[in-house]
């Protein structure tokens, strides 16, 4: 069966440094795909490469949507693309609408360029969404400035927007920061019900291993701007085979730990994009040897379970 979305080999560089070094991955349709790692491991530069929004970088590799390659279309075309096909919900809604039109006809200008819809036509589409989303009082909501409302109502408003056209792939780059604990927990909620509803697949970004477990279906896990493993959710949890992914799972505070015992953390820090020594991981890994001078490639060690490391366990 042919993936929704298949992203192959794709790498971002800005001048000499490698953001993103060849990652490949696939998307079903349907599927939540959850794509985790620390800040700074490119997870936002890949989804804004597949949505050709950065600037000054340069990209390669092959990204197909419904057999459509993403990177062969015209700005013409991959604007078109944009909010039908695939849509994002970018990391801070605050930031990301814009600060002097009113939300509400920021959405209906999405609906109607999109949709063909009359004024009136959107305006109830808007209210509709508005609705779906959890906003109360949507009509006075569609009159308000971005900075009218609060952090929790900017982003169902950014949600709105995402599944106005029914894209067939929503990108969620941290959905709940800098959200409250209750509020991040209704956006997830919501989140999970509209694209169920719509059938939408998802690619998750996030570096919380919570919302990971609770939301998708497989995960990738990201460092320095490679893919080191990638599995089934449940699998994933259960039996990591990467360091990385071992050391993730690891720092997170079990319920029973004492308030003086202290979190297990990685060592080191993150490796300079500038410099690649083989397996970027390895001036971090409690496991590197002498193998690790050269780069592993990402291997299938079981079924749908596949991993970039020489010394996987």
């Amino acid at each position: 069966m042919t993936a929704l979305l298949e992203v192959e080999k794709l790498a971002v560089s800005f001048g000499t440094m490698r953001a993103v070094d060849a990652i490949s991955f696939t998307v079903e349709s349907g599927e939540i795909l959850g794509l985790v790692g620390e800040s700074g491991c490119g997870k936002t530069t890949a989804a804004l490469a597949l949505m050709r929004l950065l600037r000054g970088a340069t990209c390669t590799g092959a990204a197909r949507l419904a057999d459509v390659d993403l990177f062969s279309l015209d700005e013409p075309a991959m604007r078109a693309r944009r909010g039908s096909d695939l849509a994002m919900i970018f990391q801070d809604p605050a930031t990301a609408l814009h600060p002097t039109i009113q939300v509400g006809d920021q959405l209906v200008e999405t609906l109607r360029t999109h949709l063909n819809l009359s004024a009136r036509q959107a305006r109830s589409r808007a209210l509709d969404l508005f609705r779906k989303v959890g906003i109360a009082a949507p009509e006075a909501r569609l009159r308000a400035f971005p900075h009218e409302l609060s952090g929790g109502m900017c982003q169902r408003v950014m949600i709105a927007m995402a599944i106005a056209c029914s894209p067939l792939l929503l990108l969620a780059d941290e959905p709940t920061t800098a959200l409250d604990v209750t509020v991040q927990a209704q956006i997830l909620d919501l989140l999970r019900q509209v694209t169920r509803e719509a059938g939408m697949s998802v690619v998750l970004i996030t570096h919380d291993l919570g919302v990971v477990a609770g939301m998708a279906d497989r995960v990738a896990v990201m460092y320095a701007g490679a893919i080191v493993e990638m599995a089934g959710t449940d699998r994933l949890f259960a039996a990591p085979r990467h360091p990385y992914t071992r050391g993730l799972l690891a720092s997170i505070p079990a319920l029973d730990q004492g308030w003086d015992e202290p979190i297990p953390t990685l060592a080191g820090s993150v490796q300079s994009a500038f410099e690649v020594p083989g397996c970027r991981f390895s001036p971090r890994c409690p496991l590197a040897s002498e193998i690790c001078r050269s780069a592993p490639s990402l291997r299938e060690v079981a079924p749908g379970h596949f991993v970039s490391c020489w010394n996987a366990a």
